[in-house]
């Protein structure tokens, strides 16, 4: 099969980036699309896998994040042509240069598979936040606001998960005076 151009070739860009922003850039987005794509991953096996009795909420609380990350994903791969670059796209060369780790391959506990997502969003929020400064430093002002929109879904995502990790308030009520459950926490 003969390539047309190689992963990390230049091939110049319409929008009047300089090729170092570009190239510099390009490798910001690059890692965010590999660390997209590996929560994406993750969010699509815990909708897969998820049971219990908040099982129905849950599943369609997963679909949703992968498909807004899904969603995300393009758009970064999409600037990245935009500016010149092939967005990686194989599997084996994500894992690479993802910052997100993938969870480990098995069943785990909901809480423990949410505390992982929650932490995938946190990471994925800083290094957006890097890259934004960058892109602002750079002047590259296309890429800065499609990352300060990605870093509002990610923040949102990590805030709604934050709510399933919460003390269940409902039984807390039931069971416990507000003081009660103080002492439990405890």
């Amino acid at each position: 099969m003969d390539k047309l151009r190689g992963q990390n070739e230049y091939d110049g860009n319409p929008v009047g980036l300089d090729k170092e922003t570009a190239k510099t850039m390009a490798d910001h987005l690059d890692r965010h699309l590999a660390s997209f794509m590996t929560l994406y991953h993750q969010y699509h096996k815990h909708h897969w896998l998820v049971e219990g009795p908040q099982f129905r909420d849950l599943h369609l609380f997963f679909e949703e994040h992968y498909e807004e990350l899904h969603k995300g994903f393009d758009k970064l791969a999409e600037r990245l042509t935009v500016m010149g670059y092939a967005p990686t796209s194989a599997p084996v060369e994500f894992a690479k240069i993802s910052y997100v780790e993938h969870e480990p391959q098995g069943i785990f506990r909901i809480r423990e598979s949410l505390q992982n997502d929650m932490e995938a969003e946190r990471k994925i929020a800083v290094e957006l936040r890097k890259s934004i400064q960058k892109a602002f430093e750079l002047g590259d002002y296309g890429t800065k606001n499609l990352l300060e929109k990605q870093l509002f879904k990610t923040e949102d995502r990590a805030h709604h998960i934050e709510h399933f990790l919460g003390d269940d308030s409902l039984s807390i009520g039931f069971l416990h005076t507000a003081e009660e459950a103080e002492s439990v926490e405890a």
